[in-house]
Parts: structure tokens; C-alpha cells; sequence
């Protein structure tokens, strides 16, 4: 069996914007203003870099479909890049290909970077049919995100037999946390607390999520400048290197859909990407050896069955866990330390490396002490794209020496 790239390579430095509503900025904009935080904390130069690889997602309201405009915002020297795109794990697509170039020994020195401009498109939620053809707009026709999702809280609930309104305290009680947590990080889309009754008593969606149950649609950009441990240690001899551990994607082949041996209420792929990415990385207890979190809240039911799909939380336990706080701030392993997708944002194709950024931010102990994770030695990110039943899942482990 192949090693996969554990320890292989480095996170030279990263960078992310501010996620919001970024009227005044153009995604252009945006790739420049994580760019340049990025390239000051790697302590390098343009000319430095190999190659470069582009995540975004809706052609219509970013770049377009080619990978020129990194290259012409960012004033690259003419070096290759390529633009990646796999629903929301875009960003982590790109991280992905930057880190198997260096690891691959094609280049030493390879910028990934990750933007959306979603508040352009004109659209409360996600855009919907724009760009998808007459096909997927019919097949979608009656199909929202909040209503699919929602479908799992109650898949959920039959599975394993615990009343709807348990259910509700638990992603009342995930909801409360992102919105603690987001309120602490000046980067944050939704920085405002909320109380489990404001989350309960809030307009519903679909049944049983409200409206502090989905996720925030933003703007924003974020990115990774990746080496080898050799040139980052000699670059940075006073600083503690961050490794990268594991990258696994799993994509669904469509067997969910298909027969009826899915239940509905767990995504086979973060369940085989994260069994992959703890074997990729050596680790053999992941309730003990996760220090933290940032999982695809896109909706707080989703936080909640991916607790089990990562093998943390046991099979019907997530409520347990969730409601004796395992996944707060001060728990045994914190999930959301700068909000999540549910208060930093959700611009589709920035969100993996905004999820890295918080790990790599944490692992560095680079944040003031009211949102600092004491002796962080191993931090996961997981991304979910698609549906619950087609999906792609991608997990990344990182880890300070």
C-alpha cells in the first residue's frame, strides 16, 4: 500500500480575508488581499513561487472558468496554474493539488488558493440552475438545501430513536457554540451571540431547522503557500513547522441513491475519507488524538451526524457528546474555533483553506487566548459537497512538530 504524503510536506504560510458582504471588492480583489498576508507570513517572494492552483466554483459571479486571473491579479511570474473546482471542496481541491506537486518533487515552492464571490449573484442562498443546464434545473426543480438536509435530522431521528426534540437541543446547542465562537474572530461573516431559545423560537426553514441552523452565504478568499520540511525549516528556523498529515477525498459512486442499504441518516463518504486519513496519518484513536476541528456545518444537523461519520463521536452517541459539551471551546475537542461555515461564512470556493487557516492559526497559537486551543498538536478539516445522498467528502489532518 502506497505511505501517501504524511509529513511530506509543509505549510510555508497562509492567509485569509475577512468574510462578508464584500460589496466593494471584486473576487480580484479578494485573491490579492488573502495573497498578500499569505506570501508576508511565508517570507518569500513572488518570483519564489512554482506553480498555482485556483478554487472557485461559480463561474458566473468569479473568474470565469479559466485560471488566468490568478496568475494576472496576483502579477504571478508566469508560472503554471491550474483551476480546480469539486463543489465545496474546492478549496481543499486545491490545497490537495499543491501539496501532491510538492510532494511529487515537481515543484518546492506552490501557492493554493481558494475565492468566491457569492453576494454578487444576486440570490439569497446559493444560485440555483444558473449555469447547470435545463436538465439539472428540472431534476432540482423542488429541491432547496435546507430541505435536503433537514431530511437527516429526521433519518436521524428514526435510525436511532431519539425524539425530534432532543434533536433540537442538540443543534440548538451546536448553533449557540459557532455563534460563540464566530463572535470571538474579527474575520467573521456573523460575530453576534445567540441563546438556545433564539435559536428554537427562530423562523423555520425546513422542519427542524431555523433560521440559525444554516450557514452564512459570503464573501471571501483564503491561501496556502506549501514546501518541503527541509526549505521551510531552513526559512523559518525560529518557528515550529506545520505538516501536513493526511489528504483524503472520497466521492460518492452513487450507490446511495441507487439500492437500499443507505439509511439516510450518515454520508458513506466522510466516513471512508476519514477512516483513509487517520490510516494516512498514523493515527489510531481519534477521539484522543483530534485536538480540533473545523468540520462542513453547512446546517447544524450536518455538524452533528458528522461527529459520528469521523469516528469521534460513537454510532448514536452525538447527542451525548454534543449536549456534554466534548465540542465546545473549553471541550475535550473543540469543533468551529472561528465560527464554522455557520458564522465565518460559506464562500464555496475559499471555505477548506479558511478551515485550514483556523488549524494552522491554532497549531502556530497565533490567536488571543479567549479562542486559543491549549497544546493543539493535530488539527482536521472536513469538507461536504453535493447532496446527501451524491456526494464528495474531503478531510485534511495537519500537525505542528
Amino acid at each position: 500500500m502506497t505511505a501517501g504524503i504524511r509529513d511530506k510536506v509543509a505549510i510555508l504560510g497562509m492567509g485569509c480575508t475577512r468574510f462578508g458582504e464584500r460589496w466593494e471588492c471584486t473576487a480580484e480583489d479578494l485573491m490579492v488581499e488573502a495573497f498578500v498576508e499569505c506570501l508576508q507570513d511565508a517570507g518569500i517572494e513572488k518570483k519564489d513561487l512554482q506553480a498555482a492552483y485556483l478554487g472557485t466554483f461559480f463561474d458566473e459571479v468569479n473568474v470565469g472558468k479559466a485560471a488566468l486571473p490568478l496568475s494576472t491579479a496576483l502579477k504571478l511570474p508566469c508560472v503554471p496554474v491550474t483551476r480546480v473546482e469539486n463543489y465545496c471542496a474546492t478549496a481543499t481541491e486545491a490545497f490537495r493539488a499543491a501539496a501532491y506537486a510538492v510532494a511529487a518533487g515537481a515543484h518546492n515552492m506552490v501557492l493554493a488558493l481558494g475565492v468566491e464571490k457569492l453576494k454578487d449573484s444576486g440570490y439569497g442562498g446559493l444560485p440555483g440552475g444558473a449555469g447547470r443546464g435545463v436538465k439539472a434545473f428540472m431534476e432540482q426543480a423542488n429541491m432547496t438545501a435546507p430541505g435536503m438536509f433537514a431530511q437527516l435530522a429526521t433519518a436521524y431521528s428514526t435510525k436511532w430513536e431519539i425524539p425530534m426534540n432532543r434533536i433540537k437541543d442538540a443543534i440548538a446547542h451546536v448553533s449557540v457554540k459557532s455563534h460563540a465562537n464566530g463572535a470571538l474572530n474579527p474575520k467573521a461573516h456573523l460575530r453576534n451571540r445567540v441563546t438556545e431559545e433564539q435559536v428554537k423560537m427562530a423562523p423555520m426553514v425546513a422542519y427542524p431547522l431555523g433560521l440559525f441552523d444554516c450557514c452564512g452565504v459570503s464573501d471571501g478568499a483564503a491561501a496556502a503557500i506549501v514546501t518541503t520540511p527541509e526549505i521551510a525549516r531552513s526559512l523559518k528556523r525560529n518557528q515550529g513547522l506545520v505538516k501536513i498529515k493526511a489528504l483524503q477525498v472520497a466521492c460518492s459512486s452513487g450507490e446511495e441513491e441507487t439500492f437500499t442499504n443507505w439509511d439516510g441518516a450518515h454520508f458513506v463518504t466522510t466516513r471512508l475519507a476519514a477512516a483513509r486519513a487517520y490510516e494516512e496519518a498514523g493515527i489510531k484513536d481519534p477521539r484522543r488524538e483530534i485536538n480540533m476541528m473545523e468540520v462542513h456545518d453547512c446546517f447544524s444537523i450536518t455538524e452533528m451526524v458528522t461527529m459520528e461519520d469521523l469516528h469521534i463521536s460513537p454510532q448514536g452517541g452525538a447527542y451525548e457528546d454534543i449536549m456534554n459539551g466534548f465540542y465546545d471551546l473549553k471541550g475535550q475537542i473543540p469543533c468551529q474555533v472561528d465560527g464554522g461555515l455557520k458564522c465565518f461564512g460559506h464562500p464555496i470556493g475559499a471555505s477548506g483553506l479558511r478551515m485550514i487557516y483556523a488549524m494552522y492559526e491554532q497549531l502556530l497559537e497565533r490567536v488571543p487566548a479567549e479562542r486559543r486551543i491549549s497544546n493543539a498538536r493535530l488539527g482536521l478539516t472536513h469538507n461536504l459537497g453535493g447532496l446527501p445522498w451524491k456526494n464528495v467528502a474531503a478531510i485534511s489532518i495537519i500537525g505542528r512538530d
